[in-house]
Parts: structure tokens; sequence; C-alpha cells
């Protein structure tokens, strides 16, 4: 039936859980319904889509690692020199490694085989190649979770409660 953002008594958003979790954390009277597309589970009983718990829950920080996937799905699968998306992305340091730039969020981006080999050791500046976007650490861990669904066009509702993630 689909899946249910979980939100935080605050309304920040903590996690995604089925619909049947969610469903029982409103029945045992846990959290309530912010949201609802419309169906239903019972006649009376509206699926919820977002849900907020009725007390805070204390979230530890979850570091996010630093991984190929994860980047580019930070860059949405996109060279951040010249905009192509496709399959054959590489990985790129804006800092070269031979120039001590390390391994960070803040140094590696996505690019296509044809920017990366044509920057080759330089720096964007030095190769007057401007990124697209400023590599960044991600804010949450939640994001990249939500914003798979958001991108699937599947849960709109969710937008208003994940901006800035």
């Amino acid at each position: 039936m689909g899946k249910v953002l979980v939100l935080n008594a605050s309304y920040e958003p903590l996690n995604i859980t089925s619909w049947r979790r969610a469903a029982i954390l409103l029945i045992k009277g846990k959290a309530e319904r912010v949201e609802h597309n419309g169906k239903f589970i019972y006649s009376d009983f509206p699926l919820p889509t977002v849900i907020r718990l009725r007390y805070y829950v204390r979230v530890p920080y979850k570091e996010i690692p630093l991984t190929r996937r994860n980047i580019l799905h930070r860059d949405g699968h996109t060279c951040q020199y010249c905009g192509y998306k496709g399959d054959d992305l590489t990985l790129d340091h804006v800092i070269p490694r031979s120039r001590r730039g390390g391994d960070s969020w803040e140094n590696i981006v996505t690019a296509c085989v044809r920017c990366n080999v044509k920057k080759g050791s330089r720096t964007p500046k030095e190769a007057q190649m401007p990124l697209h976007h400023a590599p960044r650490r991600p804010y949450s861990s939640l994001y990249f979770e939500v914003s798979k669904h958001l991108k699937s066009g599947l849960h709109q509702e969710w937008q208003k409660y994940v901006i800035g993630l």
C-alpha cells in the first residue's frame, strides 16, 4: 500500500515506515495522523502517508558513509561539470589527490569520463570548468531515503516536511 513518513513531536522527519507499522502506532495512541492520501485501510480508517509521534524522541547524530553510491545520489547522477546524466559516471576530486586533496564530501563530485579526463590533475578553476553545485556533506541520513521517494513522485505530501534535508 505504501510507505509512511514518521515525524518527531517537533515535526522533524525521523524515518520512513510501512503503513502497517504506522497504523499500529495510530491505534496504540503513540502517533497522530498528519496527512493521508484518500485511500482507506478500513471504511473509517484513512491510510496515513505522514504521522507525528506524540512524544519527542531524541535521535543521536548518524554519520553518512562516504561511498560512491551516496555521492552519486547526492549529485543526482549528474556530471557536476557539464550536466550529463547517465550510467557511466566517475568520481572526481575537486582538489586532485596529487595536490593533497583528500577523500571527503566537500572534495569529491560526480563527473562524466570526458570531463574527468579533460580536467585531469587541475583544479576546476585552472581547467576553466566551474562546478554546477559545490560539493557538501548531506545534512541528514534520512535525506537519501526521503529524496528517493520524492523523486518517484509518489509522496508529494512529504515535501513540506522535508524541505532543507
